[in-house]
């Protein structure tokens, strides 16, 4: 079992359809939205229990399944003469070859359950004084069992494999190759005693081992919820909440903190009143969505607030020139007083935030700036407060979610303080958008070159990630092949 506890989201692809409704009020019956829900469709859980099966050696166990004893077992009564008289026969009988077929993942009619189903292949042999000939079995049968939410003692939630057995009328067992008269009547009776051990050895041999792997399954995700997703000196943690099953999807409720280098909770991530609307998972096998608010934080994480001073003349001569005529246009004194020195300084005053307008998105930014007549100056010609937004470009690159602004606009400018007079500033609205272009966006974009690692893409099996943006979240999917 996956012990859980207590619960307290366009580029490419464009393909999704969103469903409609507050996630909450569609899963657990709640009325807030949480900040993370890792969704995984049928096909990730069948390739993950799969995987587990082989690793817990399942193939090992169906060919140590004891048909002898269980045939024993089966057989009481008036019959036991029977199995005695058919074992005189017998020297050995045990699986000679098995594999597991590919694994079956259903809902259930209330869509709050999944049916897992096992169908397995395999033949049996057997050896008689009669003959030096092998008789072999084909024997198929299959295993099946119920995934679904528990609820415990203390309101725990958690994942649970149960109801394990052999499916009803998925048991075949027939003579691998026709023999004589005498053997093929042999087999016949073998065949007789052994349909009815077959499928209490699966119960007794093999729901063990699939339930294990169930559980080393749950284990593996909740490992890789906690990998922490490096945000420069910050890291971006993801705490499973509970679980929740909807059709033939596994919904991980999470919750997400910030927390800086000195591992100190920095920002708690809580339920939101805000609608989180998950993507159908009919064209991919597993979705990453995160609030909006928590991609706002990492993206804060990644640029927090800082002060650039340019010795403009210097780095960026034909703009500082741009700039002493326009400031000409308002004090030619004050243009006169422009030195080969003058610096421009920008403070962003509040953290980026995130706006998303039918599938584009765009960073909306507070910003201060002050112009000095020479780097001695302790007072600036003026300061003024600019509402400026870029264009927000989400791509991947292998397993990382980059992220680069573009374009730059000075959408208001606001006279905070003005040494050279009261001016309109929406007469330095180009030069501004100039200087903002050539200076903060160059420096923004260096520190989001690193990207954000979603490791969850490779955890899962996948090479590379791909992304789409909600009105209220950014998805994360593995990339189409």
């Amino acid at each position: 079992m996956c012990h859980l506890p207590t619960p307290k989201k366009m580029a490419s692809p464009r393909t999704f359809t969103f469903l409609c409704g507050l996630l909450a009020a569609n899963l657990v019956g709640a009325t807030l939205s949480p900040p993370a829900v890792l969704s995984l469709g049928p096909e990730v859980i069948k390739q993950m229990l799969t995987q587990k099966l082989k690793d817990h050696d399942a193939i090992n166990t169906l060919q140590q399944l004891p048909l002898l004893s269980a045939m024993k077992e089966s057989a009481g009564g008036v019959f036991s003469r029977l199995v005695k008289s058919i074992l005189k026969h017998i020297i050995w009988l045990k699986v000679t070859s098995a594999s597991i077929l590919q694994l079956q993942v259903q809902p259930r009619d209330d869509g709050r359950e999944l049916m897992i189903y096992v169908p397995l292949d395999m033949v049996a042999g057997f050896n008689t004084p009669l003959v030096k000939t092998i008789v072999e079995l084909h024997m198929e049968v299959e295993a099946q069992a119920i995934i679904h939410v528990e609820t415990g003692e203390r309101d725990n939630t958690r994942l649970v494999l149960s109801d394990c057995s052999n499916t009803r009328g998925r048991l075949r067992i027939s003579l691998l190759h026709k023999l004589s008269f005498l053997l093929n009547s042999l087999a016949d009776k073998v065949i007789r005693l052994l349909v009815p051990a077959l499928p209490k050895l699966v119960k007794s041999e093999l729901c063990p081992v699939i339930k294990a792997a169930f559980e080393d399954m749950c284990a593996d995700l909740l490992n890789l919820t906690k990998v922490p997703v490096s945000l420069n000196s910050d890291h971006l943690e993801f705490d499973f909440m509970s679980p929740a099953i909807d059709h033939d999807v596994v919904h991980l409720i999470l919750g997400a903190k910030l927390v800086d280098s000195e591992g100190k909770v920095t920002k708690l991530f809580n339920d939101s009143v805000d609608s989180l609307n998950l993507p159908s998972l009919h064209y991919t096998p597993f979705s990453l969505t995160m609030r909006k608010d928590v991609v706002n934080a990492a993206v804060a994480a990644l640029l927090p607030p800082e002060e650039l001073m340019v010795l403009l003349d210097y780095v960026l001569p034909e703009t500082a020139r741009r700039l002493k005529s326009s400031i000409k246009v308002i004090s030619e004194k004050a243009a006169n007083q422009l030195g080969p020195t003058q610096i421009v300084k920008i403070l962003t005053q509040e953290n980026p935030e995130l706006l998303v307008d039918q599938g584009n998105a765009k960073v909306a930014q507070l910003i201060m700036l002050e112009v000095f007549a020479t780097n001695e100056a302790y007072r600036p010609f003026f300061t003024l407060g600019i509402e400026a937004t870029s264009e927000a470009q989400f791509y991947t690159r292998g397993d990382l979610l980059m992220l680069n602004f573009n374009k730059i606009s000075s959408d208001r400018i606001h006279l905070m303080n003005s040494a050279i007079g009261l001016f309109n500033p929406e007469l330095l609205k180009d030069i501004i958008t100039k200087i903002l272009a050539s200076v903060l966006l160059p420096n923004e974009n260096g520190k989001l070159r690193s990207g954000i690692s979603v490791s969850m893409v490779n955890a899962l099996g996948f090479e590379a990630a791909s992304w789409s943006l909600t009105e209220d979240a950014l998805v994360v999917t593995p990339a189409s092949s």
